[in-house]
Formats: structure tokens, C-alpha cells, sequence
């Protein structure tokens, strides 16, 4: 089998005593194209590091975190379209949003960064990758004001409703990222998968972040997909193999990837 997953944060100094391990496990357990989003102006050397070290299983995107939206958000932004536009290959504008759990004193900056990334996505012909923290509706805000046939993207870790899935998934060309929270118990997630086609979902990791059923409390990577994609076969009533063809097919689909 060959999984995809679609964001995981290799490149991050949770991994940096075993980095190659970690890389090495996820391809041996069958999820062998990694992609890469990027956070802020320090993970973009880490994270170009790692592309050419395996040049033929990590892809990089390019994009500034909405968590990493500060005083100087305007000249990060300067920098990463500098690398946007550099002519390197990037596989999405990403992960690019809006996060309201933790902090709001960036609220319109935020937006406004957001806007700005989805406007280079379109003139690049890239997917934009949406992280939407307790911002949906915010983001929705800016969709309908830019979406339209040339805009395609993922609402990364979605765990939103599944009023929530069908709007963003009226967009067109957009896709739902899942991960780790369909393993959890009272996360919900599994009965709003239930009312939807595999057509519109995508596998993903988010590691270290959000570690999957049964490695609760413990770092996340990649390998661990499999136990997203398990559960998600459980979710669907179908088999393992239907959901990896269905989304890696989706995954190489919306990231043209080769």
C-alpha cells in the first residue's frame, strides 16, 4: 500500500534525535509520500533539509502559520513569498488560516495574512492547506469572497460539524483532512464521517501533534496514519485497501503530486 500523509511537521525538533528513524518507520509501514507544511520563518531551512535529504518522500508547501502572525507579520510574509515565488517546487500555500483558541490580539492580522496566502495560491495554481482553530466562520468569511474554480485546498484536522464539512465542501474543490481525533472516543467525528463520501477526505498525521489511538500522550508520526486510516475503514464499513486508494487518489489529485 502506499498512504499519503498530508501534513505532518517532520522537520520539527521533536524529531531532531531520531528524524531518520521516524522517516524510515512511516515509509516501511506503507505511508511513503510525506508532506510538509511550514509554520514560520525559523522551520523553512529544517524543513527544505529534509526535502533533499529524501527527495523522493517529503514535498514541501510554503505559508505562515496563523499562530505565528505577530507585530511582524508583514515582513515574514515578504519572506515567504519570496520563497513562494522563488521557482522551488511546492506542493500547497501552507498551513496557512486563522486561530482564535489561543490568543485573538492578532485577530485581523491574521485575516488578513490569510487573504493575502490565498491570493498568491491562486495566482500559483496551489491548494491552499487551512488550519481553522475555532475560526471557522471566519474563514468561511474570506472563502466566499475569494473562492472560485481556480482556489482548491484541505481544511486541515478537521473536527468541525457536519454543517461545517458540507459548507466547506461546497466550495468545489476542497477536501477534508483527517487525523488522529477520529480515533478518540468523544471527539464526534467518526458519526459526522459517517454522512459523508470518502471521495471528499484526505489522511494526515499533524505530528508530533495529535498522536492516534493507542499512542494517546505520546509523540505522533507518521507510521501511526495507519491507525487513522483503520479507524476511518471501521467509520466507512469498507476495507483498508478502498481507503487508501480513495484518499491517496485524492491526495495526488488536489497536490498534483506525481
Amino acid at each position: 500500500m502506499h498512504f499519503i500523509d498530508t501534513h505532518t511537521h517532520l522537520f520539527s525538533d521533536s524529531f531532531d534525535e531520531d528524524r531518520v528513524e521516524v522517516v524510515n518507520r512511516a515509509i516501511n509501514a506503507g505511508v511513503q509520500t510525506l508532506l510538509l507544511p511550514n509554520i514560520d520563518l525559523e522551520s523553512i531551512e529544517p524543513m527544505h533539509d529534509l526535502v533533499d535529504q529524501f527527495p523522493r518522500h517529503c514535498f514541501p508547501m510554503m505559508g505562515l502559520h496563523p499562530g505565528s502572525v505577530n507585530v511582524d507579520w508583514e515582513k515574514e510574509l515578504e519572506v515567504i513569498k519570496g520563497h513562494l515565488f522563488s521557482g522551488r517546487k511546492y506542493v500547497a500555500v501552507g498551513e496557512i488560516g486563522m486561530d482564535l483558541y489561543w490568543d485573538k490580539t492578532f485577530i485581523e492580522q491574521q485575516g488578513k495574512a490569510f487573504h493575502q496566502q490565498v491570493e498568491w495560491a491562486k495566482e500559483l495554481k496551489l491548494p491552499i492547506v487551512i488550519h481553522a482553530r475555532e475560526a471557522f466562520d471566519e474563514i468561511f468569511e474570506v472563502l466566499d469572497i475569494l473562492n472560485d474554480d481556480t482556489l482548491s485546498g484541505v481544511f486541515h484536522c478537521f473536527t468541525g460539524t457536519l454543517e461545517q464539512a458540507n459548507r466547506a465542501l461546497d466550495y468545489g474543490n476542497f477536501k477534508l483532512g483527517i487525523g488522529g481525533v477520529l480515533t478518540y472516543k468523544k471527539s464526534g467525528l467518526d458519526e459526522v464521517l459517517s454522512n459523508l463520501a470518502l471521495d471528499c477526505m484526505i489522511l494526515e498525521t499533524d505530528s508530533p501533534y495529535l498522536p492516534p489511538v493507542p499512542h494517546r500522550g505520546k509523540r505522533n508520526e507518521s507510521a501511526y496514519l495507519l491507525h487513522v486510516a483503520e479507524r476511518l475503514a471501521e467509520v466507512k464499513n469498507v476495507s483498508l485497501k478502498e481507503v487508501e486508494e480513495i484518499t491517496s487518489h485524492n491526495a495526488r489529485s488536489l497536490f498534483q503530486l506525481d
